[in-house]
């Protein structure tokens, strides 16, 4: 239904800062709840934040609250998240999510997933 496609990762020392992209294709995007969820080695999946279809709304994991910011340009079909004051336990891998028909953006489940990129904190 839809495609998704994140960039924007790499290696970053502590205390800096990263913009992932999550571009995203053959759907009606303003259609989806957005969200991104990273997974580390060995630990579950974590959503971050997910932001509301026409972008009114969004959630921040306690986490990352004060650091991380989603956002979305309905106009682009893209999704972003902004990570400042990065850590080294920010490293994991990275991935976009899309919903339908949710209810509560903090209860995202990922009907459709982007294939991940990798963010990789230095000290």
């Amino acid at each position: 239904q839809v495609q998704l496609v994140e960039s924007g990762g790499g290696l970053v020392q502590a205390g800096g800062s990263l913009r992932l992209s999550c571009a995203a294709s053959g759907g009606t995007f303003s259609d989806y709840t957005m969200g991104w969820f990273r997974q580390a080695p060995g630990k579950e999946r974590e959503l971050l934040a997910s932001i509301s279809r026409n972008g009114g709304t969004t959630y921040v994991a306690v986490s990352v609250t004060g650091r991380f910011t989603i956002s979305r340009v309905n106009a682009e079909n893209t999704v972003y998240l902004e990570m400042n004051t990065l850590k080294p336990e920010d490293t994991a891998v990275y991935y976009c999510a899309a919903d339908l028909g949710l209810l509560r953006i903090s209860r995202m489940r990922g009907d459709y997933w982007g294939q991940g990129t990798q963010v990789t904190v230095s000290s």
